[in-house]
């Protein structure tokens, strides 16, 4: 949970990305509760789960999706500051994990305080508000491509 001021947070998220029906990448992005800016999945350390299953529950509670965190490293790390009223911001180290998705479920634990929507890599990139995420997805469209040239990989995660 959120600490003294001054203390940086650790957090971890999950990049979901699936396939169109011509192998190209998608990325889902949901809202934020506050702002609804669009975000990846992330959350808080949970007891007894990896950093990684960790940023797979988050996908599924905040999303509703059902896949596989496609390596146990993160990809990448951001920081971002939140203002808590008039007190001095507080920061939140997140690690992002690629999180390839095999289905989105019709219910979901926060489906009426956030909206979802797939969006092309470069339109992923562009659309969310903090440069340091931007720069996170960025990085992974390489990985992505890599994926979408792989017909066992993409076959996999179908």
């Amino acid at each position: 949970m959120a600490g003294k001021d001054g203390q940086v947070q650790i957090q971890f998220g999950a990049l979901p990305f699936a396939f169109d029906a011509a192998g190209r990448p998608r990325i889902l992005l949901v809202t934020s509760r506050g702002s609804r800016a669009w975000i990846i999945p992330k959350g808080w350390p949970i007891r007894n789960l990896t950093p990684a299953g960790t940023a797979a529950r988050e996908a599924y509670e905040e999303a509703g999706l059902l896949g596989t965190v496609v390596h146990p490293d993160p990809i990448g790390s951001y920081r971002y500051a939140k203002r808590r009223g008039a007190a001095r911001a507080l920061w939140f180290d997140v690690s992002v994990f690629l999180f390839v998705v095999e289905r989105q479920m019709a219910k979901w634990p926060e489906k009426a305080e956030r909206k979802t929507r797939w969006f092309g890599p470069q339109e992923a990139v562009g659309s969310v508000a903090s440069a340091e995420l931007a720069r996170v997805l960025a990085s992974a469209l390489p990985i992505l491509t890599r994926f979408s040239a792989d017909p066992a990989f993409r076959r996999a995660a179908a």
